[in-house]
């Protein structure tokens, strides 16, 4: 019976050739911003939807998640911008959560 190979490399979205064991799995890049698209508040939900906190802080965690796929390589040793905002985001998805942060106003209403 003969092993079946499998690839060493896959593409980036660079198009750039990267090892496969050291990569994002391709499906997760998609899952991730689709999840993102179903969390964010739009602007028909914005004043409905926006005192609630752990409404806010799961659309920050999973525009982390989006970040995090989209700009970073899980084997680099060295912090990545993908991690830099990715961080940033789940920062402030805390902050929501332990009510230290609330929402601004609308600037449309003057506030």
């Amino acid at each position: 019976m003969a092993a079946t190979s499998v690839p060493d490399e896959t593409a980036s979205p660079s198009g750039a050739l990267i090892p496969s064991h050291r990569s994002w799995p391709p499906e997760a890049l998609p899952l991730a911003e689709r999840l993102h698209r179903q969390l964010s508040i739009g602007d028909r939900d914005w004043h409905a939807l926006k005192h609630q906190r752990s409404r806010r802080a799961a659309e920050q965690v999973a525009a982390a998640l989006v970040q995090l796929l989209a700009a970073d390589e899980p084997a680099a040793r060295a912090a990545t911008e993908g991690r830099r905002s990715a961080i940033a985001l789940l920062e402030n998805a805390q902050a929501w959560l332990r009510a230290e942060i609330s929402d601004p106003g609308c600037p449309a209403h003057g506030r």
